[in-house]
This record gives structure tokens, C-alpha cells and sequence, in this order.
């Protein structure tokens, strides 16, 4: 076995990846990844152990996030850029034990050395995922992980734009620790798994109030998905600073600036529509890249996640990274220490380029987060009031390139038309182009953002709970039926779990992650279910 990795859906054969990841890692890269792991582990054993208020950490802090999103699938597959990172947090981590001397009865992860790479491998192999020996310690633990991760995700972007909150960087140095911690047993881990849930609400509360004191309440929003004649940059993954930053740095350019994927919602601020230049949105969800990136011809910047290896070594020349992804042979770039990021290699690229080869015309209409559906709210409650909406199916999540992922397509086309998809995030692409219609005005599909803005999805069902006057949030008329594909889909799962929400049904497969033992947990507390077939489902949720 060279390395082993089952944190996202495409796990090998439903177990996990042992020779090379189905995401294109290759297993020295998994075993840094590993390591890095393990190296904030111990990094959260000191604070912990030594009673460190995270409000004097500062730049530790931030490395820990940096870490954590770092190893989200497909962001970052240069390994000289993990063992960097490696390199830093250990010497972070020894100047906190330097401060923390009289603390004794450190975990290894807190105390180890190594020298070299050969050192790093040889490390990793030893702490990684398969070293709990335990199967369902070893769920619960890397179900945490995989939670943290996608909490970091949400911390980082906030961060990005000056928002932070002490009580989520001394959960995850807690919970990280807890990782470490033998005696803590089935119980313990289930309880710890909805505290991460708990601080998973409060993340996306925190990237959610960042992003609209910045950039305003998204609004309903009809998205060009056509081409102009210009030259262009596609820009893919999350991060609206970096989107803001390059819109200002491309203006009286002569570049246009197209979204990519989860980056789609960004047409829905307000902030972003004065800019002329800032046209509309190229392709697809993040997996048919490797067609689209070909005809987009110019320059594509990734903020985050997801990055697909380029199969051509012409597009991996046009592949730009900043934040914590990476590529190998990719120019990444790097913030000042004002936050500043320096694009004009982008731009002099797009210049140079031929403008983007257009694959679709028309439209698509987007916007609907809290605020939004808010302002719908009475003519929403009249049309469920009158029989015109029966129900609400939430569908979001992630997409993949599983053939079996067609199941979400096929279900949206056969809902009755009395029935309203609420989506967020890449899922989205696998209906939001479908001429699904609308009920009294309301498009069928309301599209509340990226996947952080699931947050907006919850805020709806609790506000639907409170105008109907109902005691329990499962007696609204909502469906949950999500696709997941990597760590950030995680959060938001142990988010809804958190607020109570029961009987999702998650697909197009359950995690790798967790064992039988675990899973039954899940289905016995809060009724998690696997997809089924379409009509299946449909009978089931609608009673047909």
C-alpha cells in the first residue's frame, strides 16, 4: 500500500485510494498531506495542554487554517508546497513548546522530528489515517477531520476579508487535539461530532455576515452565459476577495472576467455588478474542466478548490494558483502582507490570448440566499397556503463526475411541477440549466450561492418553521436529498444534523468514512439514508 485516502465520495472502489488517488494525487503527496495533519495535531496538543488563549496565537492561527484547507481534495497536489508548510508548522510548533516548557506529557505529534523528506515519508506512514486501529474511533476521528476541514475552508475565506472569531480557532485546536486522545472513546467522538456540527452554524454565520458587509445581500440575478469578443480570465473555486481584487487590477484592460463553477454566485452581489468587464460564467461544475478550460482559451486563476490535473501541458501553463492551492509548474501567487495579491502576469497572459470559444448562450437566474427568499417570504407561505408549492426539496451539495450522478438530473426533470428545488453549491449544474419553470413567479430552482451558503438554506427552513408556528423543523414541508463529493459538504452535513434536521438522504454514495458501526449511528439517531432509484425516492417522498 502506498498511501491510503477515503475523505471524498470517489474513495476507490467505496474503500479508499492505495496506489493513487482517483483525484489525481499521487501518494507522496497524500503521505505530506498526512503529515501535515498530524503536524497541526501537535501543534493543538500544546495550546491545549498549556491553557493558550487563541486570541494571542495570531499567525498560528492562520497556519492551522492554511493546513487544514490545504489537504481538501483537489486544492493542493504540490508536494514541495506541503513539505513547506510541514516545515513551517513545525517550527511553529517548537517555539509554542519552547513557551509551553513546564507542560508536560506531550503527545508524540506535539515532540517529533524529522530531517528530510525520506524522514517526512517514513513519518507518515507510520501516523496516518490507518493507524487507528480501532474502526470506529477511526471513523468518528477522520469524520471530525474531514468536518474541521471544511469549517478551516469557511474560516480562511472569512479571514480573507478581515472577519474571525476566537471561539472557532480554540474548537478546532480542541477537536484536533481530542484526535489524539485514546481514551476517548465511541460516545465521546459522537458528542464531539455534533459540537463541530455546532461550530460548523457558527462558521458559515461568520463567512456569510463577512460576505454581505462587504458585498451586499445577494439579489435575484439573471446570469450571461454566452461569450463577448474579448480576451479573458476565468476564475474558478471559491474566494471573492481574490475575484474583487482581480476585477479592480483587470478594469480599463480590455479583459473580460468570466466565473467558473462555485465561483457562479458571485454575479448575485451587488458589489460585483458595476464592473462592465465582469460578464458572466463559463462551463460547468469543477469536473468538465478538463474539456472547457481547453476552449476557454485564456488564463484560469484558481482561488481553492477544485483543481482536475490538466491532461495538456498548454493548459497547465494558463493554470494560475493563489491561497492554499497548488499544482505543480503552475505559477502560484502569493499575498503581501497587506493581503494583496499582484495579477498583472494573469492579464499580460489574457492579452495574448484568443477570447473564449463560446459553448452556451442565454441565461441563468441565481441570488436566492436568505435575504432574497426573505423578501419572497409572503408570496412563498400564499402559494404553500394554497396548494400551488407542495413541497421543498433541498439538492445541494457538490458534483462529480460518477455516471451515477445523472440520478440528481433525472430527479429534478421528474418532480411534479408543484414542488420547488433550494440548491447551493456545484450540485446546482445538474439542474439549473433545465427549463423547470416556475410556480406563481417563483422559479422552481432557487440557487442560495456556493456551498458555504447552505447556511442560507437553513435560515430558510427555520424561518418557514417559525411563520407556519411549528414546534419541530421536520415538520416542514422540505426534502433533503444532497450530493456530496469532498470535506466542505462534510461541515454542512454535521451542520444540518446539528440544528436537527433528520431523515437526509445523502448520495450518490455514503462516505467511505465511516464504518457500519458509525453509520448505524447515523441512521438510528437522525434517519441518514442513501439514495435509492428515482422513482423509488419520488414514492417515498412524495407518497406517489
Amino acid at each position: 500500500m502506498n498511501m491510503f485516502c477515503f475523505q471524498c465520495q470517489e474513495a476507490s472502489k467505496g474503500v479508499g485510494c492505495t496506489i493513487k488517488g482517483v483525484c489525481g494525487k499521487d501518494p507522496v503527496t497524500s503521505n505530506l498531506q498526512d503529515l501535515l495533519i498530524y503536524t497541526a495535531k501537535g501543534i493543538a496538543n500544546i495550546v491545549v495542554k498549556s491553557g493558550l488563549e487563541t486570541s494571542e496565537l495570531g499567525a498560528v492561527n492562520h497556519e492551522i487554517l492554511n493546513s487544514l484547507f490545504a489537504t481538501i481534495t483537489n486544492a493542493n497536489f504540490d508536494e514541495d508546497s506541503i513539505e513547506r508548510q510541514i516545515r513551517k508548522l513545525l517550527a511553529v510548533r517548537d517555539e509554542l513548546r519552547e513557551k509551553a516548557a513546564d507542560v508536560s506529557d506531550l503527545h508524540d505529534a506535539a515532540v517529533f522530528q524529522v530531517n528530510d523528506r525520506e524522514d517526512m515519508l517514513g513519518k507518515a506512514v507510520v501516523v496516518g489515517i490507518l493507524s487507528t486501529p480501532d474502526e470506529d474511533v477511526r471513523s468518528l476521528r477522520e469524520l471530525i477531520i474531514y468536518g474541521l476541514k471544511g469549517m478551516a475552508a469557511y474560516a480562511h475565506h472569512a479571514l480573507n476579508l478581515g472577519h474571525e472569531h476566537d471561539e472557532i480557532y480554540a474548537f478546532i485546536y480542541k477537536a484536533l487535539d481530542a484526535t489524539l486522545n485514546d481514551e476517548l472513546g465511541v460516545d465521546e467522538l459522537v458528542s464531539l461530532t455534533l459540537e463541530t456540527g455546532k461550530h460548523g452554524v457558527d462558521v458559515m454565520a461568520l463567512l456569510d455576515g463577512a460576505h454581505t458587509s462587504r458585498f451586499g445581500n445577494p439579489t435575484m440575478t439573471q446570469v450571461n452565459i454566452g461569450v463577448r469578443n474579448n480576451p479573458a480570465i476565468l476564475i474558478s473555486g471559491h474566494d471573492l476577495t481574490d475575484l474583487e481584487q482581480l476585477l479592480e487590477q483587470t478594469e480599463g484592460t480590455g479583459v473580460d472576467v468570466y466565473t467558473h463553477s462555485e465561483m457562479l454566485p458571485a454575479h448575485y452581489y451587488p458589489a460585483f455588478k458595476k464592473y462592465e468587464h465582469f460578464v458572466g460564467n463559463y462551463g460547468n461544475a469543477w469536473w468538465k474542466q478538463v474539456t472547457e478550460f481547453d476552449s476557454f482559451n485564456g488564463p484560469i486563476l484558481f482561488t481553492t478548490n477544485c483543481i482536475v490535473p490538466p491532461k495538456k501541458e498548454e493548459i497547465r501553463e494558463r493554470i494560475f494558483t493563489t491561497g492554499a492551492t497548488g499544482y505543480p509548474g503552475c505559477t502560484h501567487i502569493e499575498a503581501d502582507e497587506n493581503g494583496k495579491k499582484d495579477f498583472s502576469a494573469i492579464i499580460e497572459m489574457a492579452k495574448s490570448c484568443p477570447p473564449p470559444t463560446e459553448i452556451e448562450t442565454e441565461t441563468i437566474v441565481g441570488g436566492f440566499a436568505h435575504h432574497q427568499v426573505f423578501a419572497l417570504a409572503d408570496k412563498i407561505v400564499e402559494a404553500v397556503n394554497s396548494g400551488s408549492i407542495k413541497k421543498f426539496f433541498v439538492m445541494a451539495g457538490c458534483d462529480g463526475r460518477q455516471k451515477s450522478r445523472e440520478y440528481y438530473t433525472d430527479f429534478a426533470e421528474a418532480l411534479p411541477e408543484d414542488n420547488v428545488i433550494l440548491t447551493a453549491g456545484c450540485a446546482k449544474y445538474r439542474y439549473n440549466k433545465l427549463e423547470l419553470g416556475d410556480i406563481n413567479g417563483i422559479p422552481r430552482v432557487l440557487d442560495a450561492g456556493q456551498c458555504n451558503d447552505s447556511y442560507s438554506l437553513a435560515l430558510i427552513a427555520l424561518k418557514l418553521k417559525e411563520i407556519f408556528g411549528l414546534e419541530d423543523i421536520n415538520d416542514l414541508p422540505i426534502v433533503y436529498n444532497i450530493a456530496w463529493y469532498e470535506q466542505k459538504a462534510v461541515i454542512v452535513l454535521l451542520a444540518l444534523l446539528y440544528l436537527g434536521v433528520k431523515n437526509i438522504h445523502l448520495g450518490p454514495t455514503l462516505p467511505a468514512f465511516l464504518s457500519p458501526n458509525v453509520a448505524n449511528v447515523l441512521v438510528e439517531q437522525f434517519g441518514l439514508a442513501s439514495i435509492d432509484t428515482v422513482e423509488g425516492d419520488l414514492e417515498l417522498f412524495l407518497g406517489a
